[in-house]
């Protein structure tokens, strides 16, 4: 071949080659435009931990905080399953503590609600956006997506991917043989009772909860998970209950060692896909193309929370044209949702759920974020908040507000 000949073949793939970047690159831009809230200007993320951002900026990055770490798309189906709204929707609602009655508009307001969903019988009964949101509005979760961890968890041993709940995770993770993690079960995981020593506290720049976010911020690969190796054991797998948003990275890592797939590319095949998602989400990942933050940073609209609601009331059955598929272990949700025993004692938490009155529970998030669940009355409750501080700042006590909305439809 001449040189001639073959500069011209290089220039025309370089060619070539520009305009497949600028192509990707419009289409990039329209997606991002085609957001409502793509241009306002947000926060950082560690001034999200601290609680330092005024109103109306820590609204703007509640919303938009695919844009603080890279993220991977959950993507949603061909179809979207109907969320019917009722003809006699909530109206007068309201309950009273110590002699005070509040109604919906007191919560809202109080809270700082920027969302809200409810559920009845499959019906909506009440939905309402606050605070410059609306329907296309991606709200952050923070650890409601624990409990969509652990459910995938859950769907991995319901395939087979992972053979028992019983499993030594160093079985699929075997980085942390020699670590404080062997000997630690997948049920140990799950109810956070691995022995390994962990401080939550949000607020302590020296915390391992703080840590862990310096890792991640790092961008490093597997940084979170070599953090998580490095810890010492503070008591013998199983006999203490101690909360760690590190142990949902571990978690997340099981799910993608089990499957063999991205963590959000599992939820979109076993969930978000087949449940009629309405839109993508997006989940923060460690690194470029790392693994998925376990514990937080998954961002979808309020209506797609709702359905995760609804999937987690049908024990993790899908139906599809009259056609139930079951994506959980039977009776998965109930497990999931039960006061655990630990230690001999009997602790609030399951599978990363927290029960609350009768067999009702709550997938919960700092700043005020819940997917309250109660199968005894067919209820289901979405909040979005912009709450001030990551803890200690709810004006009204959204587990009173739960119970009275059951008591309310229980009649």
């Amino acid at each position: 071949m001449s040189v001639s000949r073959l500069l011209k073949i290089t220039t025309l793939a370089t060619l070539l080659v520009f305009s497949w970047n600028e192509i990707s690159a419009e289409t990039t831009t329209n997606a991002e435009s085609a957001y409502p809230h793509a241009n306002e200007t947000i926060g950082t993320v560690r001034q999200v931990y601290d609680g330092k951002l005024y109103p109306d900026l820590q609204v703007n990055t509640f919303r938009n905080i695919g844009r603080l770490f890279p993220t991977r798309t959950v993507a949603r189906g061909d179809r979207v399953s109907a969320l019917p709204v009722s003809d006699k929707p909530l109206q007068e609602f309201s309950y009273t503590v110590a002699d005070q009655t509040y109604d919906l508009y007191d919560v809202l307001a109080m809270n700082r609600v920027s969302g809200m969903l409810i559920i009845y019988n499959g019906e909506i009964k009440f939905e309402k956006y606050l605070l410059g949101n609306n329907e296309q509005t991606r709200w952050m979760s923070m650890s409601v997506v624990k409990s969509i961890t652990a459910m995938l968890i859950g769907a991995a041993i319901h395939d087979g991917h992972i053979k028992s709940i019983d499993d030594n995770i160093v079985d699929y993770l075997p980085r942390f043989h020699g670590t404080a993690y062997d000997g630690v079960t997948v049920r140990q995981l799950l109810q956070m009772s691995s022995g390994v020593a962990w401080n939550e506290t949000y607020t302590n720049p020296a915390s391992d909860r703080r840590r862990m976010l310096e890792a991640q911020i790092s961008g490093k690969p597997g940084a979170v998970l070599d953090l998580m190796a490095s810890l010492p054991r503070a008591a013998a797998p199983g006999s203490v209950w101690n909360y760690s948003t590190g142990e949902t990275q571990v978690a997340g890592a099981l799910v993608r060692a089990a499957t063999g797939k991205p963590v959000a590319d599992y939820l979109s095949e076993k969930i978000w896909a087949p449940l009629g998602m309405e839109s993508d989400a997006s989940w923060w990942l460690q690194s470029q193309r790392g693994l998925e933050v376990g514990g937080s940073g998954l961002s979808a609209t309020l209506r797609d929370y709702g359905r995760i609601g609804l999937f987690m009331l049908n024990d993790g059955v899908i139906t599809v044209d009259n056609k139930p598929r079951r994506v959980l272990p039977e009776g998965w949700m109930q497990a999931a949702s039960t006061r655990q025993i630990v230690g001999g004692k009997t602790v609030n938490y399951g599978y990363m759920l927290w029960p609350m009155h009768g067999n009702s529970y709550a997938a919960e998030g700092i700043f005020g974020q819940y997917v309250f669940v109660d199968p005894d009355t067919k209820l289901v409750v979405v909040q979005w908040a912009a709450q001030p501080k990551p803890l200690y700042r709810a004006g009204l006590d959204e587990y009173v507000f739960f119970q009275a909305l059951s008591a309310y439809f229980a009649l």
